[in-house]
């Protein structure tokens, strides 16, 4: 693990004194523990939004990526459909992770990627005796493992996900309307094991800005359809965080989610954006599962 990451859990010992006249926004969200996340992820967070990558660039890339989608878009009613690749489209993203992100970056992404597997893993255990087969773990635990569609089968997975779970199962028999002990058998104890991630000089971007960058490449290299569904999957953290909310019995979940229903989706203008809600959203809603099962083991 890159030692840039060692001492991402700083105590509230280390914070600085404290300008009442000019406090400092960071170190207010760095201690503020109305979210439930895990305290590492949390602070590999924070240091990409206050680094000097998002402050600088992000402001000039935002709206040139958005430009782009909608260039893309434009010209996807002349472009031949063989232009669509999804090969190209995970080498690209490889290549820019490898040299080009940060390690806090690269770090959340592949954390992004076994929270979610988890999550729907956690769901599928306690929402009737089901077994989801149409889903593919993912479990990245290297950048060379996000090349092989890693990205599109993630946005894949939660449709099929959302379909089979609701064919063949009734969701008023989550855990809390039955009786039965929650199952955190899906959900791990301790931190993911990932290699060693790039920390050179021209390792630098954030995840915010790297995501604003990537956006384009998915609507030029993916087909429409394909887009607007990575797009609008977005928007499934609200339909996760109901079925987590009723196994619990607990509205909390809700609360905890911004991305808003899919019934009604936003345009994908915003998908850069609300991919740092659904990375947040995500993070909170784990956090979530993992307090529960940290309180059930004290029981």
């Amino acid at each position: 693990m890159s030692e840039h990451l060692s001492d991402s859990s700083e105590s509230k010992e280390t914070v600085p004194l404290i300008d009442i006249n000019n406090p400092d926004p960071w170190i207010a969200l760095q201690m503020d523990q109305s979210l439930p996340m895990d305290e590492r992820a949390k602070a590999a967070l924070l240091r990409g939004q206050k680094s000097r990558s998002r402050r600088m660039l992000l402001p000039l890339i935002r709206p040139l990526a958005r430009a782009g989608i909608v260039i893309v878009q434009l010209l996807r009613l002349f472009l031949p459909s063989k232009i669509q690749s999804s090969l190209v489209l995970h080498k690209t993203i490889y290549w820019g992770l490898k040299y080009f992100v940060s390690p806090d970056a690269n770090w959340l992404i592949l954390r992004h990627f076994n929270i979610g597997t988890e999550i729907l893993g956690f769901i599928a255990d306690n929402i009737g005796p089901t077994e989801i087969s149409s889903t593919k773990a993912l479990r990245p635990i290297n950048l060379k493992d996000l090349s092989t569609d890693t990205f599109l089968v993630h946005d894949l997975n939660v449709f099929n996900f959302v379909i089979e779970l609701n064919s063949k199962t009734d969701l008023s028999l989550a855990a809390s309307h039955t009786g039965k002990k929650v199952d955190y058998s899906s959900i791990s104890d301790g931190a993911f094991d990932f290699e060693e991630l790039p920390d050179k000089w021209h390792n630098f971007l954030d995840l915010q800005t790297a995501i604003e960058i990537y956006t384009p490449l998915y609507a030029l290299f993916l087909s429409d359809q394909d887009f607007w569904r990575a797009s609008n999957s977005l928007q499934l953290d609200e339909t996760m965080a109901i079925y987590v909310a009723r196994i619990f019995g607990d509205g909390t979940p809700l609360a905890l989610v911004h991305n808003g229903h899919p019934t009604v989706p936003f345009s994908t203008l915003q998908a850069g954006f609300r991919l740092m809600l659904h990375g947040l959203d995500a993070e909170c809603l784990y956090g979530y599962i993992q307090k529960q099962k940290a309180g059930h083991k004290l029981l």
